[in-house]
């Protein structure tokens, strides 16, 4: 088990509420095994169920920094491991341009202090095994998974003109995916896997009681089942835990206690919630007070 990591499932979970997260009951497990095993954990799940927040707080629970490799369409090497500073160089060649010794300058211009590290090669490069957090991965091209691959399998990079970096400390690696595409069968043997779903009532309680102490745990509960009934709704953008926080924070804002004493107030925030006008035309008033009417 890695320096840092608890080797019991219970004290990483207790770690993660500590943490600000609260997970579900098989997470812990999944950290445990990523900890135990060396390997990386790939969270899939809806956009919004809290991935990104896993690696956060493993993080914070750790001590330790958290590096992310925000994926998209086209990343490459340069972006994700390295690249040169090439004005830099440009520069220092024509400073020793007069020299006359182009080999000199040739070794010169590609020393350490002329590379732009990415986060890739800055994670294996720490004295400390970071958090590295590669997110959506789904969003880049697969070309990219063939690199990310041969990263992950030995934790080095090969630079040509100064040789090999290997890791000092191999990071904690988690993967996030939003199901976009789908992912190689090499990239998941590579990975552990744990599949993050939307809280249910309950949890989504708890997470809203944590994030946000000073709010009644009656309200947190309304909110949580209203939450719950909204998702079942037929809509483009599903809010998520973020914009469940940011509707609790809202309705604390105005004052409310009890939502189906304050359905018009409540509805007024509705922007934290509905991000797309379809999803708006889909949620009249009317429909707003059917999801609240239970709630009362």
């Amino acid at each position: 088990m890695p320096a840092g990591l608890p080797g019991d499932r219970d004290e990483i979970a207790r770690l993660l509420v500590e943490a600000g997260y609260i997970p579900d009951a098989e997470l812990p497990t999944a950290i445990w095994l990523m900890g135990l095993l060396g390997r990386p954990l790939l969270l899939e799940g809806e956009a919004g169920v809290g991935k990104t927040e896993v690696a956060k707080a493993l993080s914070a629970l750790l001590a330790t920094p958290l590096i992310r490799l925000q994926c998209y369409e086209g990343l490459d090497q340069q972006a994700a491991l390295y690249e040169w500073n090439y004005q830099r160089q440009l520069l220092a060649i024509k400073a020793r341009e007069q020299s006359g010794d182009a080999a000199a300058v040739e070794r010169h211009v590609f020393g350490p202090e002329y590379l732009l590290e990415r986060p890739l090669l800055t994670a294996i490069r720490q004295d400390k095994p970071p958090v590295l957090l590669i997110d959506e991965i789904d969003r880049a091209d697969q070309e990219f998974e063939a690199l990310l691959l041969e990263v992950l399998s030995d934790f080095q990079i090969s630079i040509p003109e100064l040789g090999t970096v290997t890791a000092k400390a191999r990071p904690f690696v988690i993967l996030t995916s939003n199901g976009t595409r789908e992912l190689s069968d090499a990239l998941r043997r590579r990975c552990l896997y744990h599949h993050i779903d939307y809280p249910d009532e309950a949890r989504e309680a708890r997470i809203i009681r944590t994030r946000l102490p000073a709010i009644d745990s009656d309200l947190a509960a309304q909110i949580a089942a209203v939450i719950a009934r909204l998702r079942k709704e037929n809509l483009v953008k599903v809010p998520g835990v973020a914009e469940t926080l940011d509707w609790a924070a809202a309705l604390m804002g105005l004052g409310i206690r009890d939502l189906g004493a304050n359905v018009e107030a409540a509805y007024a925030v509705i922007a934290t919630l509905i991000k797309t006008e379809q999803d708006r035309a889909a949620l009249p008033r009317e429909v707003w007070v059917r999801l609240l009417e239970r709630v009362a």
